[in-house]
């Protein structure tokens, strides 16, 4: 409205400014809760991926990581060979700011990656775990491949939400480790935050803590 009011003034249509007088719509930080996918959804989005085929088995393995590592995007791009440590069960992912960080590779995950490599992934001279199965045979260029694949994984299984990206599995990790009782320092500790303000967002969707807080409704309830 404010941009319209300025290119009337602009075109001469109206003598004054009126954009100054539109009030701004605040903005709060954190306004909105994390969209996440229930522990069953999550699970179905898994089922459904198909394994019968290469790429199913790479998108599968994808899907493991975001779901269990709650891995960003762009950090499962950049994974190579020689992050993952077999013989101790850890993987090394590059997050924010290029940190580097070790994080515990669960069995399943680590089946998944393995299969992939062994028998799916095309030979190249690149050395990213994931890549692309058209050519130019390469990994990811961006975080909006892994997306995509989170994308069509929960249009498979049928899942309806209004976040469609890898995030939504990141966001559904720390939902169910603050459902099993993780307190917010573990799960920013497991999700690699920074500060805790970024853990803070999901206090909000924390009902059973904050039932603790409410005060009475005065008059008491009807």
């Amino acid at each position: 409205m404010r941009s319209f009011l300025r290119y009337l003034h602009y075109r001469g249509l109206v003598h004054r400014d009126l954009s100054l007088v539109v009030p701004k719509v605040a903005c709060w930080s954190f306004s909105v809760g994390p969209k996440h996918l229930a522990p069953a959804q999550v699970r179905q989005v898994l089922h459904h991926c198909d394994r019968s085929t290469a790429v199913g088995r790479r998108d599968y393995a994808i899907l493991l990581l975001l779901a269990r590592l709650g891995l960003r995007a762009g950090e499962v791009v950049r994974l190579n060979l020689e992050d993952i440590d077999w013989e101790n069960a850890r993987i090394t992912v590059c997050g924010k700011g290029g940190k580097w960080a070790q994080l515990p590779l669960p069995a399943d995950v680590a089946r998944a990656i393995a299969r992939y490599l062994r028998h799916d992934r095309p030979r190249c001279a690149s050395r990213r775990v994931f890549l692309r199965n058209k050519a130019p045979i390469d990994g990811f260029k961006s975080g909006r491949a892994i997306s995509s694949i989170v994308k069509a994984a929960l249009a498979k299984a049928g899942v309806v939400s209004a976040r469609k990206g890898a995030h939504l599995l990141r966001h559904s990790l720390a939902m169910d480790m603050l459902r099993r009782g993780a307190s917010f320092d573990e799960i920013g500790e497991v999700l690699r935050h920074k500060c805790s303000k970024s853990t803070s967002i999901y206090a909000k969707v924390d009902l059973q803590s904050l039932r603790t807080l409410t005060l009475p409704w005065p008059g008491g309830v009807r």
